[in-house]
Order: structure tokens, then C-alpha cells, then sequence
């Protein structure tokens, strides 16, 4: 096999390929005017979804039936109680961040209680868990939209030699993530729990203490995201993370992960990201409307999940 064919067979390729196309194609119409601005755009707002999508990837490796729907509650809540914590001083921009892992932690081990103490399928417990936890943030809200400390706003909104702040850090996560993932046994554990955890608990994997550190790593990685994108926004709205529900299982299905798990894929949830958002702009800069929009975005996914699988199971 050639390398190029060798590169072609890899999942991840093909959302970043995809993501491509979708650039040249939106700064076309625009004869490269835009070229700068949109992938810098791109790399910013991809940087949240690749953030909750590599927390997402994490629980959907597990195995079928794995899923975190409390990653919306968890930034809106995270990203609320850190900037009323930090009250718009910079001394407390630290204690605002632990207090947003700690919202995280406390949410993950919401999630696992009621999955394992209480047998409960993983989609309905964080969709019970999300309740509760957007109940708390709109109590902690009231209203209020209380601006982030000056240095905070700053950083999440400006560039380090043309990359976004939020797209190094979110890139960091995303080392981090595959360092995890390939390198840890605690990677090969929750990739064996994804393809079987009966022969897991057979071989004496902790299943239990593995999955369970899992739903945090998700919940954690939501709360840095609304943190991150509280400050970027200029506050904290209680629909902020409404869109990262969906977006954080399209990025893991379309990069490659495996939906029936044991197999993760963090350049995919790269690719995938700069793709969900180039394809709005396109469309948005070819002036379709906001129903068009929506049903080619649909499509145009589809499209590409169809052809990568294809191709993908054609060169077994």
C-alpha cells in the first residue's frame, strides 16, 4: 500500500478533508479577501467543540449506550458560577478556573452515581443530571450577565503569532487527550471496555473505577469549555451551551470514532470541528437562508460519514 493510500485509509482524513474543501470553497467566493479572518474564526470556534467533543469521545469509546447529555447544563453552570466568582477581578482568575473543574467533578460523579448505584442507561442519566444542573445555573444566573476580568476577556479573544488563544489551549487538551488515549493504560482500558466489557472484567480491567473516571474527564472538559467561552463571549448566557449537545456527538461521529466504541480518534474531532463550522459559513456566504441552511448542513453531513464509511470499509 502506497503511503498516499495509506493516508486515505486513515478515519480522521476525511472530516479534514472535508474541512477543506469547505474553505476553498467559502473563500472563492470571496477571491481570498477572507482567507485570514475565516480560518481564524474556524480555529476559534472550532476550539470549543473540539474541547466538549474530545470529553464526548471519551465516554462514547466506552462502549454502546455511552453518552453525556449534561455537557450543555455543565458550561452553562461552569462558565455562570466562575465569572461571579472572579467578580471581574484578575487575582481571582485561578479560583474562578478551579472552581469551574470542580463544578465538572462534582457533575461526572452525578452521572456515574445514578448509572451505576442506580442501574440507570447512561442517556437517561445525564439527561436527569442536565435538568438539575441548568436548574442551578439559572438560579446562580438571575439575569445577570456579569462581564469576565479584563486579562481573562483579553486572552480568549486574542491571537498568539495569527492562532487563536483558545485554539492553543484547546490543542493542548487535545495532546493531552491522545497522550491519554494511546500511551496510559488507561487509554487500552477504556478502548477494551468499548469492545467488550464482559471480556474486560474478565481480564481484570477495573471497569467500574475506568468508566467512572471517564464520565468525569467529560463533565471536567464541558466545564473548561463554558469557562472558556463565557469569557470569550463577554458573559455567561443560560442557552450559551445549547448548540455543544449536538455538535459534541456530530464532531466524534464525523472524525471517526467508532459509535460503537473501543476505538477513539482525536485529529477526527479536529477535522470534524473546523468542518461544522466552515459549512455554515459557506452557506452563509453563499446567502442560503436559515432553513436551507439547515437541511444542507444535514445532507452535507451525511455525505460525508457515508462516503468515509465507504470508503473506509473498502480498503479492509
Amino acid at each position: 500500500m502506497t503511503p498516499l493510500l495509506g493516508l486515505f485509509g486513515k478515519p480522521w482524513i476525511w472530516s479534514w478533508l472535508a474541512a477543506f474543501i469547505v474553505w476553498f470553497l467559502t473563500i472563492m467566493v470571496t477571491l481570498g479577501a477572507s482567507t485570514l479572518g475565516l480560518s481564524q474564526a474556524a480555529l476559534t470556534f472550532a476550539a470549543f467543540s473540539a474541547i466538549v467533543g474530545i470529553g464526548q469521545m471519551f465516554v462514547i469509546t466506552l462502549g454502546p449506550g455511552n453518552i453525556d447529555l449534561s455537557v450543555p447544563a455543565t458550561m452553562t453552570l461552569a462558565g455562570t458560577v466562575a465569572l461571579k466568582l472572579m467578580n471581574v477581578e484578575n487575582g481571582l482568575i485561578l479560583p474562578g478556573l478551579l472552581v469551574a473543574i470542580l463544578i465538572g467533578l462534582v457533575v461526572g460523579l452525578g452521572n456515574y452515581a445514578l448509572i451505576k448505584a442506580l442501574r440507570i442507561p447512561p442517556i437517561i442519566a445525564t439527561l436527569s443530571v442536565s435538568f438539575i444542573v441548568q436548574s442551578a445555573a439559572i438560579w446562580t444566573n438571575r439575569g445577570l450577565r456579569i462581564k469576565p476580568p479584563s486579562m481573562l476577556a483579553e486572552f480568549t479573544t486574542s491571537n498568539t503569532l495569527g492562532v487563536p488563544n483558545v485554539a492553543i489551549v484547546a490543542l493542548l487538551i487535545s495532546l493531552l487527550a491522545w497522550f491519554l488515549l494511546h500511551k496510559t493504560i488507561y487509554g487500552r482500558w477504556i478502548s477494551a471496555i468499548g469492545q467488550s466489557m464482559p471480556a474486560s472484567r474478565m481480564a481484570g480491567i477495573p471497569v467500574d473505577g475506568t468508566r467512572f473516571v471517564t464520565y468525569l474527564v467529560c463533565a471536567v472538559l464541558a466545564s473548561v469549555a463554558g469557562y472558556l467561552l463565557a469569557c470569550f463571549s463577554g458573559g455567561a448566557a443560560l442557552n450559551m451551551g445549547s448548540e455543544y449537545l449536538l455538535t459534541s456527538i456530530a464532531v466524534v461521529v464525523i472524525g471517526g470514532t467508532a459509535v460503537a466504541g473501543g476505538d477513539s480518534n482525536v485529529p477526527g474531532i479536529w477535522g470534524a470541528s473546523l468542518f461544522m463550522f466552515l459549512v455554515v459559513s459557506m452557506l452563509n456566504t453563499y446567502g442560503f437562508g436559515a432553513g436551507v441552511r439547515l437541511i444542507m448542513t444535514g445532507l452535507i453531513i451525511i455525505s460525508v460519514i457515508m462516503f468515509a464509511g465507504g470508503r473506509r470499509a473498502g480498503m479492509r
